[in-house]
C-alpha cells in the first residue's frame, strides 16, 4: 500500500472499530473478550484492505459482520431485533453485505433499524 492510501486506511479502520464498539456498548455486550473479537477483525481487515485498497469504504460493514459471526459461534445471536415483538428472537443483518453506508436491518419485517454504529439510538 502506498503512502497516499495509508492515512485513509487508518481512518477507515478507526471508524469501523468505533462504530462496531458503539453498537456493542448499546447492546451491553462490550466485555473484554468481545472487544477482542473486534480487534481480531480489525487486524484481519487491515491485511485485506492492504491487498484491495478500493475496499476501504466497505470496512465498517465487514467488521460488523465479522463480529456478528464470531459472537454467534461463541455466545449466540447479536444484535437481537428490537422491531419484532413476537415470535422467536432473531438477529439483525448488515446490508448491504458489501457496500458503503451499512445498516442493521430486520429481514423478517423488511425494515432498516439503524446505521451500523447507531443501535444506541433505537428505542427498545
Amino acid at each position: 500500500m502506498d503512502a497516499e492510501h495509508k492515512p485513509r486506511l487508518e481512518q477507515a479502520l478507526h471508524t469501523a472499530r468505533a462504530l462496531v464498539l458503539a453498537d456493542l456498548v448499546a447492546g451491553q455486550v462490550a466485555e473484554a473478550d468481545v472487544v477482542s473479537l473486534v480487534e481480531d477483525s480489525i487486524a484481519h481487515r487491515r491485511w485485506w484492505v492492504e491487498q484491495w485498497p478500493d475496499g476501504t469504504e466497505y470496512l465498517t460493514g465487514l467488521v460488523a459482520q465479522d463480529v456478528q459471526d464470531a459472537l454467534l459461534e461463541k455466545y449466540g445471536r447479536w444484535p437481537l431485533c428490537p422491531v419484532c415483538g413476537s415470535g422467536d428472537p432473531h438477529a439483525l443483518e448488515v446490508e448491504p453485505e458489501l457496500g458503503a453506508d451499512p445498516h442493521w436491518v430486520c429481514a423478517k419485517a423488511a425494515v432498516i433499524v439503524a446505521r451500523v454504529g447507531e443501535l444506541g439510538t433505537v428505542p427498545r
